[in-house]
């Protein structure tokens, strides 16, 4: 028998007065009330209460474990309702991680509003290419870009970034712009060893298809620090929108081959599989797929 099931109907035998009482009040049979006490005294080898054929007396065991139970019950119903709080209203601690340039540029501003709406909830936000266990590494959400391998999550989609190539006008002023993907052989195509370090640039045009090695004289697993590096005319860079957008209006990137088509980069928000997410996870989810579905 569950413990704390039998110590609730002990209380209530001591407060009602009758097993029969109790069993009317709980729906059970007065011989179910009995077996819990019973169960309670086996476990404890010692009798809590004094049978008679009218009343049932506490001995002096019993008096003393019916206030631990008690306290027991007292601190259980606490616990549910902190629980019950914590997944009624949002509040505390959201752990979540995302890909480092599309976090800093596109999520950065979605998690502040979050905030400035739901302020008792506090974001610990890691920004990390690499794909996090969820499980081992205690995250609530996580953003994840590129395909997903994990049935054990629970996964919705987000808008897709897309991806452009670009270099400075300085680098294409003594390098050339290339007109063709193919051209590209013959420029310093910086990598990203976030998409591994033999990946390649994949262009389509109607149903014209070409792949291209990255090959160049750098490779680096920071999309800020690539920007960084074609503002400086260091080679031509591919990388998402939402970080190529603000220096290709200003003009301080030109956006090559434009009449080519990048595949995107698809975008999924995902959780655990838990039967009732707490407040904070669900009204979270719920607001990035407003802002980012």
């Amino acid at each position: 028998m569950d413990r704390l099931t039998s110590m609730e109907v002990f209380v209530r035998v001591v407060e009602k007065g009758s097993f029969a009482a109790v069993a009317d009040e709980w729906g059970l049979s007065t011989t179910m009330v009995a077996n819990h006490v019973r169960a309670l005294e086996q476990q404890l080898g010692a009798q809590l209460l004094e049978r008679t054929t009218r009343r049932h007396h506490l001995t002096e065991i019993g008096a003393a474990y019916l206030e631990r139970c008690r306290d027991v019950l007292s601190s259980v119903q606490a616990a549910d309702q902190v629980a019950e709080a914590l997944r009624a209203e949002p509040q505390g601690t959201l752990r979540v991680t995302a890909p480092v340039t599309w976090g800093a540029h596109r999520l950065m501003p979605v998690v502040g509003e979050y905030m400035a709406t739901y302020p008792a909830v506090q974001v610990e936000l890691t920004l990390n290419d690499r794909v996090v266990d969820l499980h081992d590494e205690g995250i609530d959400v996580a953003f994840r870009s590129g395909p997903l391998h994990d049935d054990a999550l629970v996964a919705r989609p987000l808008a897709p970034s897309r991806m452009f190539v670009v270099a400075s006008p300085g680098y294409l002023q003594v390098h050339g712009v290339p007109n063709e993907p193919d051209d590209l052989q013959a420029h310093a195509c910086l990598g990203f060893t976030a998409w591994g370090r033999d990946h390649h640039w994949r262009f389509t045009k109607g149903d014209q298809y070409v792949d291209l090695p990255v090959r160049g004289p750098l490779t680096c697993n920071n999309g800020q620090a690539l920007l960084t590096a074609a503002l400086c005319g260091v080679g031509v860079v591919v990388q998402a929108d939402v970080l190529l957008s603000p220096s290709i209006a200003s003009g301080g990137l030109v956006r090559l081959l434009p009449d080519w088509e990048l595949p995107v980069r698809h975008l999924h928000i995902v959780r655990r599989r838990e039967t009732r997410p707490t407040a904070k996870l669900r009204t979270f989810v719920d607001f990035a797929l407003q802002r980012l579905g």
